[in-house]
């Protein structure tokens, strides 16, 4: 069913008091699809209540996107509005708090040039990493959330009536983050204590590689000296407490970007620009993407691969068990927010120096020299399956379980 207004209301709520947790004369700046114009303004009477100096919004609509990218001329995709850069970066130096609804369209634009988009998405990437680098280093709060569009789906659902599939994935948003609930701020703090509890199992080992076997999958993903698992909720360089993803069932780490060895399968779709790449396989020879193959959309991960010299090497390596709310309803949902939830997973490209112990003081070139990978893409894409084993090398060579057939065996 489609949310009731106490629902909605609960949503805006565990968005801006878990999410970014909006702190008194504090600029907000929401980022939505037009489609969800009913929850921002419930987001933003929120922030305000909270303290909040401004609430900026930016709407986007993917009909336009798909609009430009069918008919604008070449050269306007080497270009980004610098007025908007600036204005990020901005934001972001005077400590806002950003909140992302992402509810993409995964077919949107798949028979677009991928040229097209690969300049695209590396001309604007280029133009935000400042805001980018800032969020990435926690030194702001930020959340990502998502909003059931006909659009999203009809492809998470096809083959049933628009509206059906609307109320359908409601269900499901619904219980992944805990608005229906009495008390959703409340579940959402004893479940961010549950990931904080395996956060500092996983710190307390200081693993030095981890090793991945299951169906398409033979893996070893070395760990720097220094790296930090976390998970849930984090704290910013503000001291402000805050949950970049909602729902989340991670914890994650960063990888050593040279230490990766093997051949790795997906078993989800990825979603990547308005395009999907799917059945994909990569191997790596010291940390760097050597030989890649896909069932669908191979020319579009070629590009991925191709955007920089760090997007063919590793940024994150995380943990989801098989036995969790979002893997238990079957569903894929084309949408790396819900899918990455549902699975262990792995990145492309950036790493967050948050993951290393001082790493948000250090230089990039300190970053690189420490083992941490820097790209202008960070791209998640889902391995895990009911058939994943993983163990942990500990630093004098004892081997431990961590997952068995998809769960934790810690």
């Amino acid at each position: 069913m489609r949310p009731t207004q106490q629902q909605l209301e609960n949503y805006a709520d565990i968005i801006v008091r878990v999410g970014v947790n909006v702190q008194p004369n504090q600029k907000v700046v929401v980022m939505a699809p037009i489609t969800a114009a009913p929850l921002v303004r419930l987001v933003s009477s929120r922030a305000y209540a909270a303290g909040a100096r401004d609430v900026h919004v930016e709407y986007n609509d993917e009909e336009l996107t798909r609009i430009r990218f069918k008919q604008a001329p070449e050269e306007s995709f080497s270009e980004y509005p610098a007025w908007r850069a600036n204005a990020m970066k901005g934001f972001a130096d005077e400590g806002a708090a950003f909140i992302q609804i992402y509810s993409p369209n995964p077919d949107l634009l798949n028979d677009i040039d991928p040229d097209r988009m690969a300049t695209s998405s590396k001309t604007a990437s280029t133009a935000l990493a400042p805001y980018r680098n800032a969020l990435m280093n926690h030194e702001n709060a930020w959340t990502l959330v998502s909003y059931a569009t006909p659009e999203w789906s009809a492809k998470v659902f096809p083959g049933i009536p628009v509206e059906e599939a609307v109320e359908k994935l409601w269900d499901r948003i619904i219980d992944a983050t805990r608005i229906g609930l009495d008390n959703p701020v409340s579940a959402w703090e004893e479940h961010n204590a549950t990931l904080l509890y395996m956060v500092d199992r996983l710190n307390a080992k200081r693993y030095a590689e981890l090793r991945y076997t299951a169906p398409g999958t033979e893996l070893t993903i070395g760990l720097p000296d220094g790296h930090l698992w976390l998970g849930g909720s984090k704290e910013n360089s503000r001291g402000v407490m805050f949950n970049p993803n909602m729902p989340t069932e991670e914890v994650f780490t960063m990888p050593h970007k040279d230490r990766v060895n093997g051949t790795v399968r997906s078993t989800k779709p990825l979603n990547y620009n308005g395009q999907v790449i799917d059945g994909f396989s990569l191997t790596f020879k010291d940390g760097k993407v050597v030989e890649f193959s896909a069932e669908q959309g191979y020319e579009t991960l070629s590009k991925l691969l191709a955007t920089d010299e760090g997007a063919v090497q590793l940024g994150e390596v995380a943990l989801v068990p098989n036995d969790s709310p979002i893997s238990n309803s079957g569903i894929t949902f084309f949408n790396t927010l819900y899918d990455e939830n549902a699975s262990c997973h792995l990145a492309l490209g950036q790493a967050y120096p948050v993951n290393l112990e001082g790493g948000s003081d250090l230089s990039p070139e300190e970053l690189a020299a420490r083992g941490s990978n820097r790209s202008l893409v960070h791209e998640d894409f889902m391995i895990g399956s009911p058939e994943m084993d993983i163990d942990g090398v500990t630093q004098d060579g004892k081997i431990e379980p961590i997952f068995r057939a998809g769960n934790w065996a810690l």
